[in-house]
């Protein structure tokens, strides 16, 4: 019998086969697998005098990955890396240590008409490598494996499954999968899924144990294992999760980390101004509270 909690608004309710929340992190789960936060962005109408403009701002801890459906993000870091993020493409970078990065609209559609649309998530590394050095990767669409099987679409964004192994560069045992359907489906993935496992519900529904699911939910498996579930027909979900640490992690801001510590460190780094910079860029964002510490 599965005891399953519905978050919304932070009151919880029994009624399915999920933990089901509106974003990760939330109150009754903070993270599933390595993955601490994902953020829906849009789809956002921009006009022409309208731009995404995030100044350079500093990550510890994690990797993020940056996974568009619709508009063009430019990405600079401390790194040098300069690279405008498209969509299908997969954009990574890992913070380690200590990494800062910008996204901003590119030079040639700032005074244009444009959507941006996408995923943005936060990937724990392991204790380990909490302190590795910062690196960057970027994959084109056509890199990542894709395949269709019983009616279903899918892709491997990140990490492994079904014998494939997707080329981003993760550290830890995990996958963050794409399933599309046209048509109504019943799937049950659960043997080639492993650790923890969750579903973000993009467009279209699923049922599951007589409930319906609609968009902007995410659907933790209670058992640690997606159950089986039926996608209705012009559906997209993102399926990910894997091998948990034994540690907790802790999140203040932009730093993830196991030791309250690193964070503390980071922010004193962050306040001098002591970060390795982003080439060509000059805006200082302040810490949320500036308090060094509470968090």
């Amino acid at each position: 019998m599965s005891n399953i909690k519905l978050i919304i608004e932070e009151r919880p309710a029994n009624i399915g086969n999920f933990m089901v929340g509106r974003l990760l992190p939330f109150r009754e789960k903070r993270m599933v697998g390595p993955f601490s936060f994902i953020d829906h962005m849009g789809p956002a109408a921009m006009k022409d005098y309208q731009n995404l403009d995030v100044p350079p701002h500093p990550h510890i801890g994690l990797s993020t990955l940056t996974f568009l459906f619709e508009g063009e993000i430019t990405h600079k870091d401390s790194l040098g890396s300069d690279v405008v993020i498209k969509p299908g493409q997969v954009n990574w970078m890992t913070s380690g240590s200590g990494i800062v990065h910008s996204e901003r609209t590119p030079e040639y559609l700032r005074h244009t008409d444009k959507m941006l649309h996408g995923l943005q998530i936060w990937v724990a590394l392991p204790k380990d490598l909490e302190q590795m050095e910062p690196t960057f990767f970027h994959a084109d669409e056509t890199e990542i494996p894709a395949w269709e099987q019983d009616n279903i679409n899918f892709k491997l964004i990140a990490g492994e499954a079904f014998g494939r192994k997707s080329p981003v560069p993760v550290y830890s045992p995990l996958y963050f999968l794409e399933l599309k359907s046209t048509t109504r489906q019943k799937i049950n993935i659960g043997d080639y899924l492993f650790g923890e496992s969750a579903l973000y519900i993009l467009e279209g529904a699923i049922e599951s144990d007589g409930h319906l699911y609609e968009p902007k939910l995410i659907l933790i498996a209670n058992d640690a294992k997606l159950c089986e579930f039926t996608m209705h027909e012009n559906t997209t979900v993102y399926i990910f999760g894997g091998e948990p640490f034994p540690e907790d992690r802790f999140i203040y801001w932009n730093f993830v980390a196991s030791d309250k510590e690193l964070i503390e460190k980071a922010k004193v780094k962050w306040l001098e101004q002591t970060f390795k910079p982003v080439p060509g860029e000059t805006d200082f964002v302040p810490l949320p509270d500036q308090n060094l510490r509470k968090h």
